[in-house]
């Protein structure tokens, strides 16, 4: 999935910056994912309405679902040693 967006410089029009957010490492998205699922369980533990309880029910499911596609990309690509590969899985598996 290639996401663009341009920032604008303060300078003439043709120096405005095209970012390819694709060029993100698996790592950094990795972390972001688990940061981002850290931040979804805080808000479901905080929150006492049924329906934002429902939310963030959903949220946190798709951040796993986020999460384990990663874990299964890194793994195609041997950034993960073969234990942690299946300590995460373990993990996940609890969860969906």
């Amino acid at each position: 999935m290639k996401i663009f967006f341009h920032q604008s410089a303060n300078g003439p029009e043709d120096a405005e910056i095209i970012v390819d957010c694709t060029k993100l490492s698996l790592q950094e998205e990795l972390a972001q994912t688990r940061y981002a699922l850290e931040i979804a369980y805080s808000n479901f533990d905080n929150v006492t309405e049924p329906d934002l309880i429902d939310c963030y029910i959903y949220e946190v499911n798709a951040i796993l679902k986020r999460y384990k596609y990663l874990i299964e990309q890194a793994a195609d690509k041997d950034l993960l040693p073969e234990e942690k590969h299946h300590e995460i899985y373990r993990a996940l598996s609890l969860f969906s």
